[in-house]
């Protein structure tokens, strides 16, 4: 059984694989190591053919995307360590040693490189992601997860396989960099950053600097909706309410505070979406075991409290039914002249959004608690 297996996902590398491979076995040959390397590959060019004739074990993902070709590679791995890198030459191979000896050791479970607090060459890294993308969704990540790290997205890592298995990671893109360090914190895993040197690339590089830096936000979004979502749309919602509250108190809503009324109903009403929004991912989250059911959303996805959230929209529905028709028939009275009760329209349809939110709210808690066979 190899000691040690190192996997490497690639597309169109044949020009930077066959370093790759050789760096790995000199690690292997000059530290008397048992390993294997393990390349899962969806190219159209000759990488496969190269990294075959080098010794290495090429696997095609049934799925394309970043995380799922480490998925697919990681299910082939027999050794009890494990380092990941890209293909392209961004990585320098021969800094193995210096992941795999704490982890051999004991003295951690996951070592992930940090090319901030090491080298990063000339043209090796965008402007971009060097100063803005790398540090703000690392510092994002921090603050969420209380965790220490310096480089979030530092594509060389190395783990214990015992560590793998705890992470039990899924995603199948670019997010699986950010899901890999929240799993590990998660489950309580001992975490080493050690400085590595980052290398421009030799061939175009494949990042969408915009849709993998929100594919890695949309992530953290749907672990911590809380301060996304959750906060934002019950301060907005409490703010139109508050505001429409006092418009009406006023008076002379339909002279000198229509436009005010109005605003203040739409705030109320993107506010509770925005909410609402906020309790769908939380509630995902905890269905598919992403995050702990604890405290408000635990007593939301028992089945009685369900109910009274449909019970509840339904009201709302029913009170903002009520109104408009009371509106509407007395505008059919005016000869559908000049209305007088704008107020009570405006009303009537802020209680009838809510609602009719309240409600698909319920379905689609309903609908996730069906899903793992709940009621």
């Amino acid at each position: 059984m190899p000691e040690v297996s190192v996997v490497m996902p690639s597309l169109n590398e044949e020009v930077t694989i066959r370093g790759c491979i050789e760096q790995v076995i000199k690690v292997f040959n000059e530290n008397h190591i048992n390993g294997e390397i393990i390349v899962a590959d969806n190219s159209t060019d000759k990488t496969a053919e190269i990294a075959k004739s080098l010794g290495a074990i090429v696997i095609t993902p049934e799925k394309k995307g970043y995380g799922n070709a480490y998925l697919a590679g990681l299910q082939y791995t027999k050794g009890d360590f494990i380092v990941i890198a890209d293909s392209d030459g961004t990585y320098d191979f021969e800094e193995m040693p210096k992941f795999l000896t704490p982890l051999i050791k004991g003295d951690v479970d996951f070592v992930i490189g940090n090319r901030f607090g090491g080298k990063i060459l000339k043209d090796a890294m965008p402007w971009l992601h060097r100063y803005l993308g790398n540090p703000i969704l690392t510092k994002i990540l921090n603050r969420l997860f209380k965790i220490r790290i310096s480089d979030a997205h530092c594509g060389m890592r190395a783990f214990t396989k015992a560590a793998y298995e705890k992470m039990d990671l899924r995603t199948g893109g670019m997010e699986f960099a950010s899901e890999m360090i929240v799993e590990a914190a998660r489950k309580s895993l001992r975490i080493k950053e050690v400085p590595i040197t980052y290398y421009p690339r030799s061939t175009p590089s494949k990042l969408h600097s915009f849709s993998d830096g929100w594919r890695h936000l949309r992530f953290m979004m749907l672990y911590k909706p809380v301060p996304f979502l959750f906060i934002p749309g019950l301060l907005v919602f409490l703010l139109g309410v508050l505001l429409s509250l006092a418009i009406l108190l006023l008076g002379n809503v339909e002279t000198s505070h229509l436009h005010s009324l109005i605003f203040s109903s739409i705030l109320a009403i993107i506010g509770f979406q925005t909410l609402a929004t906020g309790i769908y991912m939380k509630a995902y989250a905890a269905v598919h075991g992403l995050c702990e059911r604890e405290g408000f959303i635990k007593k939301l996805l028992d089945y009685h409290s369900l109910e009274k959230e449909l019970i509840g929209g339904a009201v709302l529905l029913l009170l903002g039914l009520v109104l408009g028709i009371k509106v509407l028939f007395k505008w059919i009275n005016l000869g559908f002249g000049s209305l007088s009760e704008i107020e009570n329209a405006v009303i009537a349809m802020l209680l009838a959004a809510i609602g009719i939110q309240t409600i698909f709210s319920a379905i689609f808690l309903s609908v996730l608690l069906l899903e793992e066979g709940g009621e």
